[in-house]
């Protein structure tokens, strides 16, 4: 899970910051973490690492099977304590709604050029609009709280169908692969490139902190620069006749349309307070 959007890759955060998308988490919110003398090594957190290092092999690849499944394994596994969190932390206490100012917060533990790994902070009713995941492989663990993910794959080529010719050209057909309630803790959801539902969103319905692993990073420069969208139901652009084309096909479509990045996607950055990641000496 993101949602990289805003703040992963190192070109992307730098350019987020010249806009002012990126800001420091300042003043009297509360916060995710507490302020602590740092903790340490998290043996849980360390294995993660040292499986991503494994599992990542670059920019163009796709994890193996085997790969993804032992790295899902570990990611079942973990808990908010080995990123220094609790659910005993006011931010995630029952009823505690930002009215004013529902942003999402990020923390980045530990980023290279092969993966990233990031810690999304949702308030309830905080939503991380939907977008995608260019050439990225993405697991995401819901940690902390209940978050609402719809997702989907775009479905190419397209079928044949007499609209085709009349919807805007911006407009494309995707297929509907989750839509549902997630509770922590959860299984490790996984997208890949093109599938498993790659153009996701996240909205929280309690306070939320959800670990995303992606690999490779959003990078503007290498072609990963994340895209947005407004998604419109598939009897938006459907005749009868092709709403029949939906049932047969026995799956939910939608219709989805690119947009230029949306206000509720601006997040703030702030400082990574849990245990640390030792890398091993070269």
């Amino acid at each position: 899970m993101e949602a990289g959007l805003v703040e992963q890759g190192r070109d992307r955060v730098g350019h987020m910051n010249k806009v002012g998308y990126v800001k420091r988490f300042i003043g009297k919110k509360k916060k995710p973490y507490r302020r602590v003398r740092r903790p340490t090594v998290s043996k849980a957190l360390q294995e993660l690492f040292v499986s991503c290092r494994d599992t990542f092999k670059g920019p163009g690849t796709v994890p193996s099977s085997q790969d993804v499944q032992k790295l899902c394994h570990i990611l079942d596994a973990v808990e908010p304590e080995d990123f220094g969190l609790s659910s005993e932390l006011q931010f995630f206490k029952p009823g505690n709604v930002f009215k004013e100012n529902p942003r999402v917060t990020y923390t980045t533990i530990y980023q290279c050029d092969n993966f990233s790994l990031c810690i999304f902070f949702l308030p309830a009713t905080g939503v991380i609009p939907l977008h995608n995941h260019p050439g990225m492989t993405v697991f995401s663990k819901l940690l902390l709280g209940q978050m609402h993910i719809k997702s989907y794959d775009f479905v190419d080529p397209i079928p044949e169908t007499p609209e085709n010719t009349s919807r805007p050209s911006q407009v494309k057909l995707a297929k509907l692969k989750a839509d549902k309630v997630f509770n922590a803790p959860c299984d490790t959801s996984v997208l890949y490139p093109t599938t498993g539902g790659n153009i996701h969103e996240f909205t929280a319905i309690t306070p939320c902190a959800v670990l995303d692993v992606i690999g490779p990073p959003y990078s503007k420069q290498d072609g990963r620069d994340c895209s947005y969208y407004r998604d419109h139901p598939y009897s938006a652009f459907s005749s009868e006749e092709n709403r029949a084309w939906e049932e047969d096909e026995k799956g939910s479509y939608g219709w989805l349309e690119e947009i230029e990045m949306p206000e509720n996607s601006q997040m703030d950055g702030i400082e990574y307070l849990g245990p640390p990641i030792i890398e091993p000496a070269s």
